[in-house]
């Protein structure tokens, strides 16, 4: 058996963290609402509720006993961000730390009406790390999870657009939530709503696309641009926030114009003493420019594109977490008849390249020998094999193999 042409890393099958988002099947919201329109799907609806992920007692263990430190916390105050200092204080005895959250600071905060925003919990959280990773899979595109707290009758931010889009997952209480068409259509990550603050004030004046109350369970999906406000009714609020980093057209053109920087031409300097505020004098040098560049792109590989492009997908998100000190002793025992699987959510490109096999990874690549590429495609492919069982390697070949990807945390070890 050999190693097709290409296997990547892919979403899984039923893609059931993206099921857990929205209550239309996937194809469905892919061609509907996906960066188009907003999509508010109650709990009924959707597969189960959100408790599982987050809740008020994990986010007061959080605050409590887990030695949190900014920026992992954010407090707001009438859609302003409080000062770190406000909520943190030193560490005490044996922890040169100037940051830890400070529980009896963060309680009088909220008591006095100020929301909490507990910040990249996909980093934190372990429920959360792994429902990141699966979403980011189904998606292609890199998630964040943010988890917003708010007292009773209180609204955190004003009316505002992010530029990413966003499922906003009710985990307890209700808040009333207002949305509003966008100001600036597909807003870029450096675009934001603060450099539209007039239109985004006057457009959030008029009557609402949507005027809902998100109750426990219930998700509401917002591509990027759209305005959106909040105020939790007569209990505190919890709710996620998954915000998803889309790739855009525009990653494709940066990605063209750093391949650009290859050529010799463009990369020439302009003339010294040169006014580059003179329109009259840029002419000439401009107009080469885009002659030299049409060149450039129309020679463009996607290959090489698409090497650029993927860094920042397979960085956005980390794979399944592994335990380094099971995992190391893994590596070194290894042996026929030990069970072990791919990495859960591990972004890889696996190809051959002549009598070699390639193997991309986020942080590194391998290259393999070509008997290895049967034992790798069976490998890649995602389920549970037993060291012993490997197609096209004698055992011992296998144990080397196997042990040289569980030292990297390509495996991991399995249950048989």
């Amino acid at each position: 058996m050999a190693v097709p042409p290409e296997r990547s890393a892919s979403r899984s099958a039923d893609r059931e963290a993206l099921r857990r988002c929205v209550g239309v099947d996937p194809d469905r919201f892919a061609d509907e609402h996906w960066g188009r329109r907003p999509l508010l799907t109650p709990s009924a609806d959707l597969p189960r509720p959100f408790d599982d992920l987050f809740d008020l007692e994990r986010a007061d263990e959080l605050l409590s006993r887990r030695g949190l430190r900014t920026p992992f916390l954010r407090v707001a105050r009438d859609g302003a961000v409080l000062g770190s200092s406000q909520f943190t204080r030193g560490g005490g005895v044996g922890a040169e730390i100037a940051d830890q959250v400070a529980d009896d600071r963060v309680a009088s905060l909220f008591a006095e009406g100020c929301t909490l925003v507990f910040q990249g919990l996909h980093r934190l959280w372990p429920p959360l790390v792994d429902f990141a990773t699966d979403l980011g899979a189904d998606l292609g595109h890199p998630v964040q999870v943010n988890a917003y707290l708010t007292p009773p009758q209180s609204q955190g931010f004003s009316a505002h657009y992010d530029v990413h889009d966003v499922f906003v997952l009710q985990v307890a209480g209700r808040k009333r939530w207002r949305v509003h068409e966008p100001v600036h259509q597909d807003p870029l990550r450096d675009q934001p709503w603060a450099d539209h603050a007039d239109a985004v004030a006057e457009r959030a004046a008029r009557e609402p696309l949507l005027d809902e109350v998100l109750a426990p369970g219930d998700a509401l999906y917002l591509p990027r641009g759209y305005l959106h406000s909040a105020v939790a009714q007569g209990e505190i609020s919890a709710h996620l926030t998954v915000g998803v980093h889309v790739l855009t057209r525009y990653a494709l053109v940066e990605a063209l114009l750093a391949l650009a920087g290859r050529d010799t031409d463009l990369r020439a300097s302009l003339p010294l003493g040169i006014d580059v505020a003179d329109p009259d004098q840029l002419a000439p040098h401009l107009t080469a420019v885009v002659g030299l560049l049409g060149d450039v792109l129309a020679d463009a590989d996607p290959r090489d594109v698409a090497e650029r492009v993927r860094r920042r997908v397979w960085s956005g998100n980390a794979p399944r977490p592994l335990a380094p000190l099971a995992q190391a002793t893994a590596a070194r025992n290894a042996d026929a008849g030990d069970a072990v699987r791919w990495r859960p959510g591990l972004r890889f490109r696996l190809r051959t390249d002549g009598d070699r096999v390639v193997l991309d990874l986020p942080h590194d690549r391998m290259t393999l020998p070509a008997g290895t590429a049967a034992a790798l495609d069976l490998l890649a492919a995602g389920g549970v094999v037993v060291l012993g069982t490997l197609p096209g390697l004698p055992v011992e070949d296998q144990r080397v193999l196997v042990r040289r990807l569980l030292k990297d945390g390509v495996l991991v070890p399995a249950q048989p």
